[in-house]
Parts: structure tokens; C-alpha cells; sequence
């Protein structure tokens, strides 16, 4: 794998990633199947690995923004811990292994198509009705409390099985049930993924021998990727909070329109 190339694809996910809270997974993977073709489960290790890093880099400016939610994020984090675990199990059964991983970049395609459809229908729509999130009293309900430990769950089952940041599902899951405006949902989001996506890369990175892949592989993708891709998710944390609504949104479903549309059509390796 060319180093230049690597460094590139880090730099794009790091910018990205930072600045729609998705981890930068929905730029990298991808991104990797563009140029390398179809491993997913090597880049789903490598992937996790980098959305640590890019995501503790963007999580500083979000902190700074005084954007996050203190009170979801104690109920979504233990949650997404128990998902992403589960995610990676059933991403190494063999209904996935061998010839048949790239089933897993459709199943990620689908899901990105279904996302961009979904923020589209929503572009130029007035925002739900919100609620601001600095008041911690406001997400003290027995519902909301549910809500925010499920979202938790789902984020980390996806985030395990597609190897992916999951902000592209915390994201919309908490406007819609917990009314939480979009750039907090982003910010709550990139907290969730330093929380687990340490986990799942170890994880992940430990089986890589089962599909036939070394170990060895996934670290030094991740190796090349992660120095720009901090870089950009430093400077992708701080335009979130600087660019208008829309703006992000459309940076959003632009994004996950391109990654539909590669991982959809990608053929099986060999």
C-alpha cells in the first residue's frame, strides 16, 4: 500500500470525521476499497483503531464548545460498550468470512444509503423541536433515560459489525427520540466513540488471524493514517462549530452518498 496514499485518506477522514462527529470510517473504508479493493475486515480493524484517535482529537473542540451531554452520555456509553462487543462477535461468524466479506461493505453501503435519504428529506426542513441539552434535569425521565441506553446499544452493535465510528446512527437517533440538536448529537457522538472504539479495534485486530489476515496489517495501516488524520480531526472539531446547520448537513449526506454508492457496488476480493 502506497504511504502517500494512506496519508491522504487520514488526512480526509480526520478532516470529515471531525466535523460531522462520525469517527471518519464513512471517508476511510470507503476510501480503501477505491484504492485497494475489497478487505473489509482488514479495514474494519484499521478503521476502528483510527476512530479513537480521530475522534479524542475532534472530542477536545467539542469539549471547548461546551457542546456535549453529560447526562446521555453516562446511560449511552456502558451500552454501546455491551453493542460494539457484540457487533465484532457477529461480524467474524462465517456467514462473513472468507470470499463473503463483502457482504459486510453492502450491508454498510444500505445503511449509509438509507442515512443520506433520511438527512436529504430533512435538508430543508424547519429543525425539530429541540431541547438544549445544558440543563442535566432534562433527560432525568424514565423514557428518556431508556432512549438515551438504547441508542447506546444500537451505536455499538453497528459500530461492531460495520466497523464503522457510528456517529452516521447515534447522530440522527438522538435528534429524533431525545430532540437533541444536531451539533450536540455530533459532539455526544465523537464522545461515544472514544469510549468504545479502543474496544472494538483490539477486538477486531486479535481475530484478524481468523480470516487469514496478520495482525501486523491492520497496525501499519493504521500507522500511516492516524498522524493526519489527528491533524484534520482537530480542524474538522473546531468548523463544526463554526459552519451553519445546513451547511453540515449537506457536508453530511454528501459524504455518506459517495460511501454508499462505492461500497454497494464493490465486488468480492480475488
Amino acid at each position: 500500500m502506497d504511504p502517500a496514499t494512506l496519508v491522504g485518506i487520514g488526512l480526509a477522514m480526520g478532516l470529515f470525521g471531525g466535523m460531522l462527529g462520525i469517527g471518519g470510517s464513512l471517508i476511510m473504508i470507503p476510501a480503501m476499497v477505491f484504492f485497494y479493493g475489497e478487505n473489509q475486515h482488514l479495514y474494519q480493524s484499521a478503521s476502528m483503531i483510527c476512530n479513537f484517535c480521530v475522534a479524542i482529537a475532534s472530542l477536545l473542540a467539542h469539549h471547548k464548545a461546551d457542546a456535549l451531554v453529560p447526562a446521555v452520555l453516562w446511560r449511552m456509553i456502558p451500552l454501546a460498550v455491551l453493542g460494539i462487543l457484540a457487533g465484532v462477535a457477529l461480524s467474524n461468524i462465517s456467514f462473513f468470512s472468507g470470499r463473503n466479506s463483502y457482504l459486510l461493505a453492502r450491508l454498510f453501503g444500505g445503511y449509509l444509503a438509507a442515512v443520506a435519504v433520511y438527512n436529504a428529506l430533512r435538508l430543508f426542513r424547519p429543525p425539530m423541536p429541540s431541547i438544549n441539552g445544558s440543563d442535566p434535569r432534562a433527560y432525568q425521565t424514565p423514557l428518556l433515560k431508556i432512549f438515551s441506553a438504547g441508542i447506546g446499544l444500537i451505536t455499538g452493535l453497528a459500530a461492531g459489525l460495520l466497523g464503522i465510528g457510528a456517529g452516521s446512527v447515534a447522530t440522527p437517533m438522538q435528534q429524533f427520540f431525545l430532540r437533541l440538536p444536531l451539533k450536540r448529537a455530533m459532539s455526544n457522538s465523537a464522545s461515544v466513540i472514544v469510549g468504545i472504539a479502543w474496544i472494538g479495534a483490539v477486538y477486531k485486530t486479535v481475530t484478524l488471524p481468523s480470516h487469514g489476515i496478520a495482525m501486523s496489517e491492520s497496525l501499519i495501516i493504521a500507522a500511516y493514517i492516524i498522524p493526519t488524520a489527528l491533524i484534520g480531526g482537530f480542524l474538522g472539531g473546531h468548523l463544526m462549530h463554526l459552519m451553519p446547520r445546513q451547511i453540515v448537513r449537506g457536508f453530511f449526506i454528501a459524504v455518506c452518498v459517495a460511501g454508499a454508492w462505492k461500497l454497494l457496488t464493490v465486488a468480492p476480493a480475488g
